[in-house]
């Protein structure tokens, strides 16, 4: 078996691992131990960690190598702001290429969630949102966007918790009324129902962990231009 499974499969594999702390920031990530951990050979490995060095949760350092990132608070404050600009587009790109089938499974998502809501259980709304953002990235007929709101949400596992809003059940109405947009194949609605949503969303996001701050030079900028008396 080991060299057969895919440098694809081994990406996505050790970006879980980041994501769920298995792999902790900073730590150092040695192609020969990935290897054994996966069962693999080095070279599909090696295309992961390039690949992921690529999506942001990999870096290298000097005399280290290839570590996990560790995001810093600029960073993962901006992964919210690229989500209020990139969760709109995909919901307006959705209403303009979705297929019947994309549809059929947002429905089902949307009719399950407003059920678990009513009955309250937040580790089944957590799933069954991650799948209504999966399905509708899917829809925007885009690989490229697609890829981007995928790699986004991702980051935004590995960087935030999401508590369990108190408002679930408003939340679903609100992808209802998403959904519904998307199926009138009204772009320009479902772009301002998705902000909005996003918008009211953010107070349920909680920082995983202390994260890095940017080091500034605390000297102030030196004036060299003399002034002629």
């Amino acid at each position: 078996m080991r060299g057969h499974i895919s440098a694809h499969a081994v990406c996505t594999a050790i970006r879980d691992d980041i994501v769920s702390g298995a792999l902790a920031p900073g730590s150092r990530l040695i192609e020969e131990i990935l290897a054994a951990r996966y069962g693999v050979s080095r070279v599909p490995v090696r295309e992961a960690l390039r690949t992921l060095q690529s999506e942001g949760f990999v870096t290298t350092r000097h005399h280290a190598g290839a570590c996990v990132a560790e995001p810093t608070e600029q960073e993962a404050a901006d992964l919210l702001d690229i989500r209020a600009l990139l969760e709109p587009l995909g919901a307006a790109r959705a209403a303009a290429r979705r297929s019947p089938a994309h549809l059929k499974v947002l429905r089902g998502l949307v009719r399950l969630g407003r059920e678990r809501a009513r009955h309250g259980n937040p580790a089944d709304l957590q799933q069954l949102d991650d799948w209504f953002h999966e399905t509708l990235a899917q829809a925007v007929g885009s690989p490229s966007l697609t890829a981007l709101l995928t790699q986004l949400r991702r980051k935004i596992e590995w960087t935030y918790t999401v508590e369990p809003p108190a408002r679930a059940g408003e939340s679903w109405d609100e992808y209802g009324a998403v959904l519904d947009a998307v199926a009138r194949g009204d772009a320009e609605r479902a772009r301002a129902l998705m902000a909005a949503h996003v918008e009211r969303s953010l107070p349920v996001y909680r920082l995983r962990r202390p994260l890095k701050t940017e080091v500034r030079d605390p000297k102030p900028p030196v004036n060299t231009v003399r002034v002629r008396p």
